[in-house]
């Protein structure tokens, strides 16, 4: 051992000193010609060596070899200059003296919009989430980060995993894009969450309402739009690595990131890693189905998991061409909590209480894979832009091997394994007509291939093509007057493929004798769908107030759960039965948006009124199989109406105070629960912020304490077999600040949380395990370093 480790220093030390042998460091300083006067922000280039000169003019070139270079010196308003410095031992400070340049210039006009003007000026009601608002509030998932953005909620499946809520609506009444193509998973499922890295993104545009127009089929409530990232600064290398760990569930977690760009071309990576344990509810025991669950160190058994997730893109820009591919993998694995999965731990042989760490069964495994390429072509007075995107998510389900009605117990743990891909383009022109009319049309183009395994039979396998053509208009009636309008069309087709049990099952015949049959679960059926689409709205901007109004009409297509599933969902404790009869969802949506701005506050409201004809949900029956409650997929029509309010205000420079609230009513019209909510509906809630800046103190640099209070009230609202759930009260404390601990380098951020500070025991009302009578997660303390280089 003490060899290995002499050779290993003597290793490096031999490098080490070849490497101090053989470069220096160049230093030198940028001044004007006339004045002397130091040139801050002048570019030093040449030899794949680039650095940029300091406010005092000053610069250094590291790890330069021994040779002769040339360097060209370039700053805005002065001639550019070039220079061969003799790198050797004799090398002295370089000085450089730049020559102001005249030209003479015909008049310029600049038109220009930042993007708080453009979102003031489009009528879509949406919201923009900035980097700096995804690193203030980061949780465990990327939708419990946006949670706290007015409108939108999750539906958690334990600690690791969420799906996006948008005013009530989920599921694939959301779509969620990144890079310009949807995001398509099994997220039809309550238990399927959304396989993204929320490490690295830099804006995401959360659009609340009908969003058809440009999205298409699934974005009937609203779009979570997880846009490109910046292109990097020329001849730059940036990068950073994320740490992050948690006391509830004892997760570790690291993700580093990297960008560069030489001239044309740009690159940028990420990897992410985390583990975590078992999480803790505040509550020892665990009532549902008349049994009770006695939890060990109050751990919710069997809810451990890792993620491990990697991206790379290559990027080309120059004058009129900008593109970018992007590769990336999300893989996942997560433990269910053992005692919700058809009640078979009652006779499991597994000791879940050995290792809170350990994934025993049942668990579900995801890989994502996600190809995409962004490119946009400018050309006269049109820019074209092309999405092209190819993604395979493999999904499988493993529980215990055990027997049930007929079904003799199965050889493996595979209960389902879903294998999708998904093929997508979209093509789009935006171009000016003249000064105040920008046109945008576009095509969409989708399919998918998905198919099935495993001895548990809930979906069938089946082929999914999707074609929409659109076009929109916004209209500048004047500086602060525009208008837009846009009408879409869509095919859909649905191909879904026959399926027949793996074990016989015994039937009585019409003379008294028994045969043996393969049950057939799904048919050999082709159904095709189309719609129109349409949407209108207006935004005027009066001095500091913004109003906008938006009506539309949006559609979306049945999914392959809803027409032909017929199996039964341990993980919802039910037998689900799709429903081939099944028309196309039409909803009617109107939106309204007033904010007013000022320096020092804000207010807004957004309400809206909401109008479906034919509602497609799950409707539990009053028939039964093999103990469990069928569930059947029907249509009624929905009335819907609620909104958001918001207002900020600074106070005495450093405290800052936000509120919001938002509230949804649902009420179904007609059909089998007339009279009733519809699911999942959230409750009334209130948001309270305060924000404190304090002084910088020693190396503690803007120091932040934030105070979150969310106030939910009782959702009374609902629709059987859920169950009224209590209002509760939360408290969650942060405390953010940048360590300035390296000179010469930028500051690292850190962010203290502390989330359920007081250790309450609550409910929500659209988590997955709500329906076993499971509390949120108690009391976590996280730490996470931002350390960037």
């Amino acid at each position: 051992m003490l060899q290995k480790t002499l050779s290993v220093w003597l290793c490096l030390s031999l490098c080490t000193l070849a490497f101090a042998q053989e470069t220096f460091t160049v230093k030198g300083s940028v001044l004007n010609a006339n004045t002397l006067q130091p040139i801050e922000g002048a570019s030093i280039s040449g030899n794949d060596l680039f650095t940029i000169s300091s406010n005092t003019g000053d610069f250094t070139l590291k790890n330069v070899k021994t040779g002769e270079y040339t360097f060209t010196v370039t700053s805005m308003g002065y001639a550019p200059k070039v220079i061969t410095v003799d790198v050797c031992l004799e090398l002295q400070d370089v000085v450089v003296h730049l020559t102001e340049s005249t030209t003479n210039l015909d008049e310029v006009q600049v038109h220009g919009k930042s993007k708080q003007r453009e979102n003031k000026e489009t009528p879509v009601v949406s919201y923009t989430v900035t980097e700096e608002f995804l690193n203030k509030n980061r949780e465990n998932s990327l939708m419990q980060t946006l949670s706290k953005i007015p409108g939108v909620s999750t539906i958690n499946i334990g600690s690791g995993q969420s799906k996006p809520v948008i005013r009530g609506l989920g599921f694939n009444r959301v779509a969620v894009v990144q890079n310009g193509i949807k995001h398509e998973a099994q997220q039809w499922g309550n238990d399927h969450g959304l396989e993204i890295d929320q490490y690295g993104i830099e804006n995401i545009q959360i659009v609340k309402g009908p969003a058809s127009l440009v999205y298409g089929s699934d974005a009937i409530a609203g779009v979570v739009d997880i846009q490109p990232n910046f292109i990097p600064a020329m001849h730059s290398f940036s990068g950073e690595v994320n740490l992050i760990g948690e006391t509830n569930n004892d997760l570790i977690g690291v993700s580093a990131g990297i960008e560069a760009r030489k001239h044309h071309w740009f690159y940028r990576a990420r990897l992410t890693y985390r583990d975590y344990a078992d999480y803790k509810v505040p509550t020892d025991k665990i009532s549902y189905e008349n049994y009770i669950f006695d939890l060990h160190d109050n751990n919710l058994r069997n809810t451990a998991g890792h993620e491990a997730n990697g991206s790379f893109s290559i990027g080309y820009i120059n004058d009129n061409i900008q593109s970018e591919t992007t590769f990336s993998n999300v893989s996942a694995k997560n433990g269910f909590f053992a005692n919700a999965h058809g009640l078979e731990v009652i006779v499991s042989d597994i000791d879940y209480d050995s290792s809170n760490r350990d994934v025993d069964l049942p668990y579900h495994s995801v890989n994502h894979i996600k190809i995409t390429n962004n490119t946009s072509i400018a050309h006269d007075n049109h820019t074209f832009m092309f999405d092209l995107g190819y993604q395979n998510n493999h999904r499988e389900e493993h529980s215990e091997p055990v027997p049930h009605g007929y079904m003799p117990k199965p050889s493996n743990t595979l209960e389902r394994d879903f294998n999708k891909n998904t093929y997508a383009l979209n093509v789009r022109d935006a171009f000016n007509i003249n000064d105040t009319h920008d046109v945008v049309l576009g095509v969409n183009l989708e399919y998918q291939d998905n198919n099935i395994g495993g001895w548990g039979f809930l979906i069938p396998e089946y082929n999914r093509f999707t074609a929409g053509v659109f076009a929109f208009d916004t209209y500048e009636i004047s500086r602060d007057f525009h208008v837009l309008a846009g009408f879409r069309y869509d095919y859909g087709s649905i191909e879904t493929k026959a399926y027949y049990d793996w074990y016989s099952t015994p039937v009585t015949n019409n003379d008294g004798t028994t045969s043996e049959i393969y049950t057939q679960r799904a048919l050999d059926k082709t159904l095709d769908f189309g719609s129109f689409s349409a949407s209108a709205g207006l935004s005027y901007i009066h001095d500091n107030t913004t109003y906008k109004i938006n009506i539309g009409k949006s559609f979306r297509m049945p999914l392959a759960n809803e027409l032909a599933s017929d199996g039964v969902n341990y993980h919802m404790y039910r037998y689900e039965k799709g429903n081939l009869d099944l028309d196309p969802e039409s909803s009617y949506q109107l939106d309204l948006d007033i904010d007013h701005t000022t320096k020092t506050f804000s207010v807004g409201v957004s309400p809206f009124v909401n109008l479906f004809d034919n509602f497609i949900y799950l409707n539990p029956t009053s028939n039964y199989y093999e103990t469990l409650q069928i569930y059947e997929y029907t249509q009624s029509k929905v009335f819907r109406i609620g909104g958001e309010l918001r207002a900020s205000t600074t106070l005495f420079e450093n405290l800052q105070l936000d509120a919001s609230a938002e509230y949804v009513y649902s009420r179904q019209t007609s059909g089998p629960k007339e009279g009733f909510t519809i699911p999942f509906s959230p409750p009334l809630s209130g948001l309270f912020t305060a924000s404190y800046q304090f002084k910088d103190v020693l190396f503690f640099t803007k120091p932040l304490l934030i105070a979150d209070y969310k106030i939910t009230a009782k959702q009374d609202e609902i629709v059987p077999p859920e169950e009224v759930t209590d209002g509760y009260q939360l408290i969650n404390m942060s405390f953010i600040t940048e360590l300035d601990v390296f000179q010469n380098n930028a500051p690292i951020e850190m962010r203290l949380k502390l989330n359920n500070v007081f250790n309450t025991k609550y409910f929500d009302h659209t988590s997955f395990y709500r329906l076993i009578d499971v509390p949120e997660a108690g009391r976590n303390l996280s730490l996470s370093l931002t350390i960037p280089f």
